[in-house]
């Protein structure tokens, strides 16, 4: 299985999840929830830092969204 089919499989079944647990975020995210990317590196070249990095940009493109 390919990084991208994985990821496609982990966010889809995630959002499904979350749905069954709080329903009323479908109507506010129109069935798309959580960003169209993400991040993958091998454990030895990733640091803290671009965690942080990536995290706070999806969460300042998501506020951008909401505006």
């Amino acid at each position: 299985m390919s990084v991208s089919n994985f990821m496609g499989y982990l966010k889809g079944k995630s959002a499904l999840r979350i749905y069954d647990k709080h329903p009323d975020l479908q109507s506010k995210w129109n069935k798309a929830f959580g960003a169209h990317e993400y991040y993958v590196a091998t454990v030895g070249n990733i640091i803290e830092e671009t965690i942080k990095k990536y995290i706070q940009e999806q969460f300042e493109e998501s506020e951008k969204e909401e505006d």
